[in-house]
């Protein structure tokens, strides 16, 4: 990733509270699929929050790139 990509993020975390509150549940969701993949054995309903998050996560992330694009757009 760029610096200028870091520096618009960084600026977005101060400034942009929806992206602020994406970034933190998209922490918060890795830590805890963190979490699921250091077990040995995954019961079935661990296996489908397992999905879910990762679903999620990538929603997140789709959002946040939303975010990203739209301020990028807005400089040029």
């Amino acid at each position: 990733m760029n610096a200028e990509s870091q520096d618009l993020k960084a600026e977005l975390l101060r400034t942009d509270e929806e992206f602020h509150q994406l970034v933190a549940k998209h922490h918060e969701l890795e830590d805890r699929l963190h979490e699921l993949t250091s077990k040995h054995y995954l019961s079935e309903p661990e296996q489908l929050e397992q999905v879910t998050l990762k679903k999620r996560k990538l929603q997140l992330k789709d959002r946040m790139e939303d975010i990203l694009r739209r301020h990028r757009a807005a400089q040029s």
